[in-house]
């Protein structure tokens, strides 16, 4: 094994470790990895792959070592580990076997597993014989699920769109594109699918940069879900209009590309400057300002607000597999507080006759419907504005009913399993309110 096989298979064992055993969410591991920025790009790519396909199949890929294994019981968790990157590598990424074993075996020699080496040999030469057939008739969306997401969704949606759920997760996102102006003319320039909502659909992969239109701001990319928000305002041009919890600034770089006057709140300095860095790409401008949204209290209240409320972002599973791994059932209470607080507190942001859009990238009920139903029972100045199709859409070419997304509330609910003909979408709820009259 060459020395950048082995970092970049070190990386990926370094990776599982951080995400799932310290609960660090992949991202941030990946960016703090020192080893990484010394890889070239093709092997980071592989270990951003390989790490995330083991995320992604965890539970089918221990099934498979357990019936591997002469004896029951699991290894020690370095040598797990390394089963599993060498699992993901036969079953599901096409290695060559005696690639994929040879790599793990110096990988356990050069981690201080050498006893193991016989023991991983076996195993995963078994499961390259008998890996891919195996897994060809495992259930493999309740494998990858964990036991509490599954009877939360059940009880929330059914078991048939549970199904549609958990199979999408089984899939790489897409790459979805939001354009300043122009999205026909963009969509044959990136080569891209228009899609009803205005948004570009290309296939996942390729280095952003390079692609046209990259360098002179002409688009970012953001998933079609969470695209959606921003256009439920209406007209917006020279209105002031507060973005909370902003970062990274997608919704904030719509909103000032419909003509907005933008402040953009976010609690951490840190991601801000992504914000920043993206608006100045993009040639936009707003007012950034690192503060708590819930206790912000400005010099006056706004035309409109969008709250992005931090949560569990269980809707996004198919582009962050590790939520599967780091979040708990507590998470999602200690969000929910927060949630309702910031909604409490953005009522009091909005002006007379204003417009509030309450979202989250979350299919956990709690974090959106419930939010909706305990604001309007508690605070009578604001009233349910329901969303229709035609809100969505923007007039753009493309199929795919979009009837779909929207609840018998008139909310935005998505689910992935969702707009399958046009490649799925992430999960989503999006609710808009109408501040009235005191």
């Amino acid at each position: 094994m060459s020395d950048a096989s082995l970092a970049a298979r070190s990386a990926a064992l370094d990776l599982l470790r951080d995400v799932l055993r310290k609960s660090i969410p992949f991202d941030d591991a990946f960016d703090a990895h020192p080893e990484l920025r010394g890889l070239d790009p093709r092997d980071r790519g592989f270990v951003r792959l390989l790490t995330a396909t083991v995320l992604r199949r965890l539970g089918q890929i221990d099934a498979l070592i357990q019936g591997s294994l002469a004896k029951p019981g699991l290894p020690k968790a370095t040598v797990h580990d390394i089963l599993r990157l060498g699992a993901a590598q036969l079953v599901f990424l096409g290695t060559p076997a005696h690639a994929a074993v040879d790599t793990a075996v110096e990988l356990a020699a050069a981690k201080g597993a050498e006893p193991y080496k016989g023991l991983i040999n076996a195993v995963l030469r078994r499961i390259g014989r008998e890996g891919t057939e195996l897994a060809a008739q495992q259930d493999a969306g309740r494998l990858n699920t964990p036991d509490w997401l599954w009877l939360a969704w059940r009880q929330a949606y059914g078991i048939g769109r549970t199904r549609g759920i958990v199979e999408a997760h089984l899939h790489e996102a897409p790459l979805d594109i939001t354009v300043k102006a122009d999205p026909a003319l963009w969509a044959e320039r990136l080569e891209a699918r228009l899609l009803p909502t205005g948004t570009l659909r290309r296939a996942a992969g390729g280095n952003l940069t390079e692609l046209p239109g990259f360098a002179e701001g002409a688009w970012w990319v953001q998933d079609l879900a969470a695209s959606l928000p921003a256009k439920l305002f209406g007209d917006l041009a020279g209105k002031r209009v507060y973005d909370l919890c902003a970062a990274p600034g997608g919704k904030t770089a719509q909103l000032v590309a419909q003509g907005a006057q933008v402040t953009a709140v976010d609690r951490s300095a840190k991601r801000l400057e992504r914000v920043r860095e993206n608006l100045a790409r993009l040639n936009l401008s707003a007012e950034v300002l690192a503060t708590d949204a819930a206790t912000w209290t400005p010099d006056q209240p706004a035309d409109a607000v969008l709250l992005d409320a931090p949560c569990s972002a269980t809707g996004a599973i198919r582009r962050h597999p590790d939520i599967l791994r780091v979040k708990t059932p507590e998470d999602i209470g200690k969000l929910a507080k927060a949630q309702s607080r910031l909604l409490a507190h953005a009522v009091d942001l909005v002006k007379p006759g204003g417009t509030l859009v309450y979202c989250t990238c979350s299919i956990q009920p709690e974090e959106g419907e419930a939010q909706i139903d305990r604001i309007l029972a508690r605070d009578k100045r604001v009233e349910r504005l329901p969303i229709t199709p035609v809100d969505l859409g923007g007039g753009h070419a493309g199929d795919g009913n979009l009837a779909e997304l929207i609840n018998e509330r008139g909310e935005v609910r998505s689910l992935p399993g969702m707009l399958g003909d046009l490649g799925g979408i992430d999960g989503f709820f999006v609710a808009r309110l109408r501040r009235l009259h005191d």
